[in-house]
């Protein structure tokens, strides 16, 4: 089946998104978890250093502004599952306002950023990068802040890593995870609502950890 920007909209309806085995692989197939990894929007764990990081404005924070190269940094690794076929597919969702991107830039270059599909008031993260100390930590802090923002109920992370953990992410059944994406889609959000909060928001909305 070819993979176009509305079967991939119509996968993350139903709570399914495409993976490649390796960048140079062809094909593309579909994951559906037992067990599914979540942002709790009002639970983002922000620890002491990340806070004196943000607080600084260490970093320029954007939105949107270089899809495209935040999606090739999340693919320069040595293993991804961003083949050609899916970094196109994205790019034209980006084009069609489903598909955004936080990046973060120091020096005018972009040094991490974190990139999902929205649908209704749910937000499929997809992947993030980091080339400097807490650069994708931002981007994420900065993404939680800004989808409460602009009405968003559902931060969705498909998998839950130690690291997702240490921020907040938890893991939640598959009928859980249907339950608040049916919920989530009735609701009207909008990614380009509003603008990029500043930094004393992010501050603000966090649960503090040592």
């Amino acid at each position: 089946m070819e993979l176009s920007a509305d079967l991939l909209l119509h996968a993350y309806s139903i709570g399914i998104f495409p993976m490649a085995d390796d960048r140079d692989d062809p094909e593309v197939f579909w994951v559906d978890p037992k067990r599914r990894g979540v942002f709790p929007l009002n639970q983002f764990h922000m620890s002491r250093s990340l806070a004196r990081t943000i607080r600084r404005q260490t970093f320029d924070v954007t939105h949107n502004r270089d899809f495209a190269n935040v999606v090739e940094g999340c693919a320069d690794r040595p293993q991804t599952w961003i083949n050609d076929e899916i970094f196109s597919r994205y790019n034209e969702l980006h084009g069609r306002g489903h598909a955004h991107s936080i990046e973060i830039w120091q020096d005018q270059e972009l040094v991490g950023g974190v990139y999902g599909v929205s649908l209704g008031g749910a937000f499929f993260g997809e992947s993030m990068f980091s080339r400097r100390t807490d650069a994708s930590k931002v981007a994420l802090a900065y993404l939680m802040c800004h989808l409460q923002n602009c009405g968003f109920t559902l931060c969705d992370t498909q998998f839950l890593t130690p690291h997702l953990a240490s921020l907040g992410a938890v893991e939640i059944s598959r009928a859980k995870y249907q339950s608040l994406l049916k919920e989530a889609l009735y609701v009207d959000a909008e990614f380009t609502a509003q603008p990029l909060p500043a930094a004393q928001d992010v501050l603000q909305r966090k649960t503090q950890t040592s």
